[in-house]
């Protein structure tokens, strides 16, 4: 069976004078390859369903832990959000932005999920860990 996942995500990333609007666009691309863009005025906006190639990447980088951590820490009702560090979006790594402020500006997430609850799919984008090493839930 298939899992079947509800969600909407919202993308924002600031796009600064010393920024050239494209390669901001590039950056949010990269990890959420997914989302549809858009140029605002001195911003990219982004919306997408999956959260796929960002799974992927969290995997890749072994940071599930880190991940659920930030996803947990930053939820509200059936809504999560994050940051990302722009700069580190830019080489197609993940880098949560926690404390100070990136220079380049942060790449803001918000996921509300709709089906199944919050937790099955934080659990589906980025798994419990045991040894470092993810557990089917």
């Amino acid at each position: 069976m298939t899992d079947i996942y509800r969600v909407d995500v919202e993308i924002t990333a600031p796009v600064y004078d010393t920024e050239i609007t494209a390669r901001v666009a590039d950056a949010v691309a990269t990890v959420f390859p997914e989302a549809d863009l858009e140029e605002g005025h001195g911003e990219i906006r982004g919306t997408a369903h999956r959260l796929e190639h960002f799974s992927e990447l969290l995997h890749r980088q072994e940071i599930l832990d880190t991940a659920r951590s930030e996803f947990v820490s930053n939820r509200e009702g059936d809504t999560f959000s994050f940051a990302l560090k722009k700069g580190a979006a830019f080489e197609g790594r993940v880098n949560f932005s926690v404390g100070e402020p990136d220079e380049l500006g942060e790449i803001a997430v918000r996921v509300r999920v709709q089906e199944p609850t919050l937790e099955e799919y934080v659990d589906h984008v980025a798994p419990p860990t045991e040894d470092g090493r993810p557990v089917d839930v």
